[in-house]
């Protein structure tokens, strides 16, 4: 079996969760990985991977959006942590046979119905 290459595409562009779950599960088979992910194991290593990007803010103190203080390098570190977040967190899904997309545009009607804006919108200012 040939596999894809796995270098990022030159133009930006919206990759689908679909995309990534796909280009996942190939990178698992053509390794002999699936054997390894199991649910359990995928939510494991999620979790270390949180406590790594933990680890990037846990002496910053508050941080501005934007991130206009951080250098290049740390904004690199930044990326591949969040996405190794995503990574692990698209797998797990497809392992549990889950449609994580779905999932979550279902989860923002429930917050939504759960906090409706009225309730908020006579609390501010």
């Amino acid at each position: 079996m040939e596999s894809r290459s796995y270098e990022p595409e030159k133009t930006a562009k919206d990759v689908s969760l679909h995309e990534l779950r796909d280009r996942l599960a190939e990178f698992a088979q053509v390794r002999g990985w699936e054997q390894y992910h199991s649910p359990r194991n995928l939510l494991l290593a999620l979790v270390g991977e949180v406590g790594e990007l933990s680890e990037i803010f846990q002496w910053k103190g508050e941080v501005e959006r934007g991130l206009p203080n951080w250098s290049a390098a740390e904004r690199e570190h930044l990326e591949e942590e969040l996405s190794d977040v995503l990574l692990y967190l698209v797998r797990l899904a497809d392992v549990c046979g889950l449609d994580l997309g779905h999932a979550a545009l279902s989860k923002i009607v429930k917050n939504a119905n759960k906090y409706p804006v009225a309730a908020f919108a006579r609390a501010l200012p």
